[in-house]
């Protein structure tokens, strides 16, 4: 609610900050190493403008409920992250940050007066009878944690900062000529027919001998060499290695269980079934027969909701934005009707369907659970003494076996690894998920000189010993002639395939029918419909409609198929450039290309106010916010 409430918020500034690409604010610059500490009381910094933990947390939030909300589902922490969340929303803050150094450097500000005018003139605060409404106003404040001078500041930010990119992007747009052009680029199609080559009936090679072998091998040794091979050893200190030797007591846990017994309480929840209404009188109208309805969603439907705004879910209380609302849906019995609830934003009727019992779970319940995070806690503790007395016996010179007989660590010898992390049978040498660090380390030391200890994902380390070195060498004919083979075949059917793919193209040039061409390669014939340049019709790659578009009519050429093991063999059949765009297509073309242009040019515009103001991030404070639960809770 309250980003509908700020006007920003559907400018156009807000519309396009919103998709402003990830690199203009972090991509660049990154996340600095002055950063390590995590001192800092505040997020990030563009310039002097600040952006504080409480600033990015309610703007995340906000985002992960409005993501929610389109999914249907609630996302996790992992995922949000996983989409990029997180920086999408810094981006934004910082793009907004950099304008409003802008604004402050231009001198552009507006009056209270005005500001105040447009806030009494906003629908939202408004009561039925259109007018403006000190108590809803304060309400709608009060729930969103704001103060009056607070949202009054925030307004004339957003305002000022409008201010400033509307005389940007004002009177930017595209010429006809282009939107014409554009039209007939997007809106032209063709027709292709086309066939894909089955190799093992267009192609026939004869069995190679040992002399075509050797030929193959002479003039491809490097595709044969044995690669350089490692001997080394690993310590590894893990979190599940150290938290199998932590204790926890048992009252630990139970204090832990005490002064956290809330994240314990599962809070009862219930499926809701909402239709909102206009006004009272609307509701009042249709409550009775919403009350004996069988089915409320088909009588909703009736009445003339929309079925995909009826469902709220299955929710929690504190879950529903409207306060009223809740109260009057956690009053009902399962299967009753409410009468109508006048809430703080909307006038409705809702119907509870299910009711999910609440319940606080019992020591006994959630002991296990306790008990891990109390180990995972003390481990990575425990792991970062044993860490320095790791480091301690490498400075006195004793060999990682050592080491790791003397404080009971887990220590493995691989006698063969090379740089892709396999050993001789092809298979991975390493078998956990951080092989990839461990194998750079291993290739980073030499003999008698290890490399840095390597920061395992679970918040362990992991240090390797080089043993022994042998370097890549060449192979004997004799040792890979089955390699040999395979890879002489494999080049040769390509070979082939391109010449006989050359073949059926120039036929079809020449006017032979793909029909015809079907039938001597065995293969099955097939048409596309009419497409577009961004069509994907099966069987068919983006590369060969990318090259079908180029070429004139009745023109044929080849492809490889997406495997790359074959090639389609595709002639141009039909082709048809639009007429002109009629006014609706322009307008519609001529807006979405403004928008297109606005963005680029506010996009350039924010990038060049954070080269000149600097950018600095506190990524040990984001990954600090962003570490734990799941994201929303």
């Amino acid at each position: 609610m309250l980003e509908l409430l700020r006007r920003g918020a559907t400018s156009k500034v807000a519309a396009v900050i919103l998709f402003l690409p990830l690199i203009v604010a972090f991509a660049f610059w990154g996340i600095g190493p002055e950063w390590s500490n995590g001192g800092s009381t505040w997020l990030a910094k563009v310039g002097d403008q600040r952006i504080n933990p409480e600033d990015f947390q309610r703007a995340y939030q906000a985002e992960i409920e409005q993501i929610s909300r389109q999914a249907g589902r609630r996302i996790t922490a992992e995922q949000a992250k996983y989409y990029g969340l997180d920086q999408r929303v810094l981006s934004r803050l910082a793009s907004t940050a950099a304008l409003d150094q802008e604004v402050r450097g231009l001198g552009l500000t507006l009056s209270n007066q005005l500001i105040g005018d447009e806030i009494r003139a906003d629908p939202s605060f408004a009561e039925l009878n259109g007018k403006f409404s000190k108590d809803r106003f304060d309400a709608i404040m009060k729930q969103n944690n704001l103060s009056e001078q607070s949202f009054v500041a925030m307004r004339k930010r957003d305002e000022v900062r409008e201010q400033l990119t509307d005389s940007l992007l004002a009177g930017m747009t595209p010429p006809q000529a282009y939107v014409d052009l554009i039209h007939k680029w997007r809106d032209e199609t063709r027709t292709i027919e086309f066939i894909t080559l089955d190799p093992a009936k267009v192609v026939k090679l004869a069995e190679p001998d040992d002399a075509k072998l050797k030929e193959y091998f002479e003039a491809n040794k490097r595709q044969f060499l044995l690669p350089e091979q490692r001997k080394v050893g690993l310590l590894l200190l893990t979190r599940e290695a150290v938290k199998s030797k932590v204790e926890v007591s048992d009252d630990e846990i139970k204090e832990n269980y005490e002064q956290g017994k809330e994240r314990f309480n599962i809070p009862e929840q219930r499926h809701v079934l909402q239709m909102a209404f206009p006004d009272k009188a609307a509701a009042d109208k249709a409550l009775p027969e919403l009350a004996k309805a069988k089915n409320f969603v088909e009588t909703a439907v009736k009445l003339g909701a929309k079925e995909s705004d009826l469902d709220l879910g299955t929710l929690a209380r504190k879950k529903m934005i409207d306060s009223k609302i809740a109260d009057a849906a956690f009053a009902l019995k399962k299967d009753e009707v409410s009468p109508v609830v006048e809430g703080t934003f909307a006038t409705v009727v809702v119907k509870v369907t299910e009711i999910v019992p609440g319940k606080q779970k019992t020591l006994v319940e959630v002991t296990p659970e306790i008990k891990d995070g109390l180990q995972a806690s003390k481990a990575l503790r425990e792991i970062q003494a044993m860490v320095g007395q790791v480091e301690d016996e490498r400075s006195a010179g004793k060999p990682l076996s050592d080491i790791a007989t003397k404080l009971s660590l887990p220590y493995i010898e691989i006698a063969q690894i090379d740089r892709t992390g396999k050993g001789p049978d092809g298979k991975p040498a390493i078998d956990m998920p951080d092989a990839p660090s461990l194998t750079a380390a291993a290739f980073g030391g030499t003999v008698g000189l290890d490399a840095d200890p390597v920061d395992l994902a679970d918040g362990g380390a992991g240090w390797v010993s080089v043993l022994g070195v042998s370097p890549e060498k060449e192979r004997a004919f004799d040792d890979v002639k089955a390699d040999a083979k395979t890879a002489w075949t494999e080049a040769e059917t390509r070979r082939e395939l391109a010449t006989v793919s050359a073949g059926f193209v120039e036929r079809a040039i020449k006017g032979e029918a793909m029909s015809a061409l079907a039938k001597a390669a065995g293969a099955k014939l097939e048409n596309t419909p009419a497409i577009t340049r961004n069509t994907s019709p099966p069987g068919l790659t983006a590369s060969g409609v990318q090259q079908a578009f180029t070429l004139p009519l009745n023109a044929a050429s080849s492809v490889a198929t997406a495997d790359g093991k074959s090639r389609t063999v595709f002639k141009l059949t039909a082709l048809k450039v639009p007429d002109e765009p009629s006014k609706e297509q322009s307008d519609k073309l001529k807006g979405e290309l403004t928008r297109t242009l606005q963005s680029d040019t506010l996009n350039t515009f924010v990038a060049a106010l954070q080269q000149r103001a600097g950018v600095s991030v506190n990524g040990a404070m984001l990954n600090q916010m962003l570490g734990g639960g799941q994201a929303g809770q």
